[in-house]
């Protein structure tokens, strides 16, 4: 039973981990966002990086990185997309002055990313 109950535990883990690895993307969006609204330029600059900056993530992430993405890119050029991909939502934030947000969305993104890795997600 011991066994049993050790796989589902580490079953719901992984279950958490995909919701996190979920939850990552869309901040990295939200983050980009953020810093785009809070620019100190005319109102239709900031709403074009406010709204631009995520649709352009969003839209490299659909060609690029997602499950039907066009463009799959695997191996270490995937490693590298997401680096630049999660590390625009953490550049994102310190260049909004949001420093410790920025320092816990980056821990958030390596623990999940690293386990998402050993877990083969």
């Amino acid at each position: 039973m011991t066994t049993a109950k050790t796989a589902k535990t580490a079953d719901t883990f992984k279950a958490v981990n995909l919701g996190v690895l979920f939850a990552i993307e869309v901040g990295g969006l939200v983050a980009v966002g953020y810093w785009g609204f809070t620019r100190d330029l005319a109102t239709p600059l900031t709403w074009l990086l406010g709204v631009g900056g995520p649709v352009v993530l969003a839209v490299l992430w659909g060609l690029c990185a997602s499950p039907k993405a066009k463009y799959k890119v695997r191996g270490a050029g995937r490693v590298g997309f997401e680096v630049v991909w999660f590390g625009a939502g953490v550049a994102a934030l310190v260049l909004a002055g949001a420093y410790d947000w920025a320092l816990v969305f980056a821990l958030v993104c390596v623990v999940s990313k690293t386990l998402a890795v050993i877990w083969r997600q």
